[in-house]
């Protein structure tokens, strides 16, 4: 609308300089070398206005003469760039369906049409890597590595290839220069922190993490900054109480439920005389992940009281998660300790049917502590050998028997997960007796053993069912993309489950090989 007001505003004021020199004629006299020239004043603008055209034409035509070799050099430059556009293109998209010779032939056009462009080069250094030539890819990301706009690309390229040697040192090297050339670069950072992490530089590392904390979500960042803390906490621990205590606290206020800062924090605290504080921070992890540690740690704070009121204190932690087997655990122990054995036989009583092999080594206990029952503690241990696992601090396939800040095989952070290691589950299920018929089995006692004449002990086994729980829907199938060579991908570990190994010999030597 704009524009079409100020055409009319012009075409208006033209029209009115023109009707104005028509009502005003004049005469214009030129005498130049004897020649006079009278003309009117219209006549002789319209002939200033024709020779400006013409002169305009004119050198618009030398001009087009003048130019035309930049201009056929940029033509053919364009043209060339389109042709390395399309080789590009189509050698990308040949290295992610993986076709070798496809990958090869749009390199090599690139090469010929544009080697220096940088595209160029990532195109050589994938396609090399697509064929194996390591070497070849190492020189492309070097070349990426040398010029400024594609130094964080080339640093990437050769980390990966690091990598893929198993040289570790250059691969942080890369990190570290990468980090230093662009901070901003997610992966360099989780390089160089999961390095800082391995070495054991929990300051270094948690000045990684502040440096980087603007990448990450507000609660990936508490996380890893929590697990930071209490490392660093557990490493100054023997030296500095304070400080210790300080950073415990302050990992129990970014993440509640991390078990080993809430243990941790809750000991210094008690033994500071701070127990109520202690006694929250143990029951609020807790209620947010239950946990033999925290179990421990709790009837562990109040030094010199009787196994009674303890065993009070730990069925009032227990009932704050009710129906839980860590519960049931750190019940059976206290009234063990406090002989409760019908506390401890109640408690253990719902995942009789199918034992985990702490629950069996409970109830083996029980049956030597309670009723000396030597037969019954056997048959326990022998059922402890072939019963499920338990839940363990678990990482890349690696069973840790205590809490560790990063995985020892890939030093990943905050990896660690309490879980049983063969099946990826959080916790054993509860299992309930189905009401059939039962078989007794023979069980010979010490008597019989010995020759004695002694009627043989039976023990009914009943058949368990699981709770019944409600049906999940099944997952579709995912079809996975083959990432690009150069690229590992999402930085996250697969886990490798532990293989389970034959069990070989009888029962005793399981027991105490």
């Amino acid at each position: 609308m704009i524009r079409v007001v100020s055409f009319l505003i012009v075409v208006g004021a033209l029209a009115f300089g023109v009707a104005w020199l028509a009502d005003r004629p004049g005469e214009v006299v030129v005498t130049w070398q004897g020649l006079r020239i009278e003309t009117s004043l219209m006549i002789l603008g319209a002939a200033v206005v024709a020779a400006l055209a013409i002169l305009a034409i004119i050198w618009s035509a030398v001009r087009a003469v003048l130019r035309s070799p930049i201009v056929l050099s940029r033509l053919l430059r364009n043209r060339r760039g389109v042709r390395a556009y399309e080789a590009i293109s189509n050698g990308l998209i040949a290295i992610g369906a993986g076709d070798i010779v496809a990958a090869q032939k749009h390199s090599a056009a690139v090469n010929r049409i544009a080697p220096g462009e940088p595209l160029a080069l990532l195109l050589s250094a994938q396609s090399a890597q697509l064929v194996g030539d390591r070497d070849s890819a190492d020189r492309a990301f070097r070349a990426m590595a040398s010029r400024v706009d594609t130094k964080p690309l080339g640093l990437h390229g050769l980390f990966v290839e690091a990598h893929r040697r198993h040289d570790l040192l250059s691969a942080r090297a890369y990190a570290e220069e990468a980090v230093r050339t662009a901070p901003s670069l997610q992966w360099a950072s989780r390089a160089v922190l999961e390095a800082r992490c391995k070495d054991g530089d929990w300051a270094g590392a948690l000045a990684m993490l502040e440096s980087n904390a603007s990448t990450l979500a507000k609660e990936i960042y508490r996380r890893q900054r929590a697990v930071l803390l209490t490392a660093r906490a557990h490493a100054v621990e023997e030296t500095d109480r304070g400080g210790a205590k300080t950073l415990a606290l302050e990992a129990q206020k970014l993440a509640p439920n991390l078990v080993p800062a809430a243990a941790l924090a809750a000991r210094l605290l008690a033994e500071g005389g701070q127990l109520r504080k202690a006694i929250r921070v143990i029951e609020s992890a807790w209620r947010a992940n239950p946990h033999p540690e925290l179990a421990q740690a709790y009837a562990e704070l109040r030094s010199g009281e009787s196994a009674r009121d303890r065993l009070k204190r730990i069925e009032a932690l227990a009932g704050k998660v009710p129906g839980h087997v860590e519960g049931a655990l750190a019940i059976a122990r206290a009234a063990l300790d406090a002989q409760e054995f019908a506390k401890a036989r109640a408690a253990l009583a719902p995942y009789l049917a199918a034992p985990t092999k702490r629950i069996a080594l409970a109830m083996s206990e029980l049956e030597r502590t309670e009723q000396n029952d030597v037969g019954r503690a056997r048959e326990w241990l022998a059922r402890a050998v072939h019963a499920a696992p338990d839940p363990a601090w678990t990482a890349d396939g690696h069973v840790s028997e205590r809490w560790l800040p990063a995985s020892p095989v890939t030093g990943r952070l905050d990896a660690l997960e309490w879980r049983v290691p063969l099946t990826g589950m959080v916790s054993a299920p509860a299992l309930e007796p189905e009401p059939s018929p039962v078989k007794p089995v023979e069980i010979a006692s010490d008597a019989q053993r010995e020759g004695a004449k002694a009627p043989p002990a039976t023990v009914e086994i009943l058949p368990a069912r699981r709770r019944s729980e409600p049906a999940q829907p099944k997952p579709e199938p995912v079809i996975p993309l083959i990432h690009v060579p150069d690229d590992p991908g999402p930085d996250v570990a697969a886990e490798s489950e532990v293989s389970a190994e034959p069990e070989t010999g009888s029962g005793w030597r399981k027991i105490f090989g």
